[in-house]
């Protein structure tokens, strides 16, 4: 008689029964054990505690994941928490999360928008001042 391959199931309740340690989550993530810490300060992590020793569940680990594709995308810690509830708040959360993360990145979208506007304002009055900079050195060099 052969076993039989796990089902998705055993798999996904494997899954959730896994823990990691600090250390195993933050090299997973390749973050410091100080970043995780500072995390669960800021409330977006809850790891269970043995004594003093911390176990992280897959939901931390999603949190975690959700927490750092967050930041690269450059939300901030309030607006990551807002996704994080979120995801807590599954099932019905999901269509909801994904709609307020649209509405993050549409935002994140525009800001960076008027970030390049900005700049390219700044680089044509840098050209303007540097022009000016160059026509007066010129004038200099034509008395001296």
């Amino acid at each position: 008689m052969t076993d039989a391959p796990p089902s998705d199931e055993s798999n996904s309740a494997q899954r959730l029964q896994r823990s990691w340690s600090i250390g195993e989550l933050a090299r997973m993530f390749e973050v410091t054990p100080r970043t995780i810490r500072f995390y669960e300060q800021e409330g977006l992590l809850s790891p269970h505690r043995q004594g003093q020793k911390r176990i992280y569940r897959e939901k931390d680990r999603v949190r975690l994941k959700l927490t750092l594709r967050g930041k690269r995308l450059g939300f901030s810690l309030a607006e990551i928490r807002e996704v994080v509830m979120m995801y807590d708040a599954m099932p019905d959360g999901n269509a909801r999360q994904l709609q307020r993360l649209i509405e993050i990145i549409a935002e994140k979208r525009a800001e960076l928008e008027r970030q390049v506007e900005d700049i390219r304002l700044m680089r044509l009055e840098m050209d303007d001042v540097e022009r000016r900079a160059q026509e007066v050195l010129s004038q200099l060099h034509e008395q001296a």
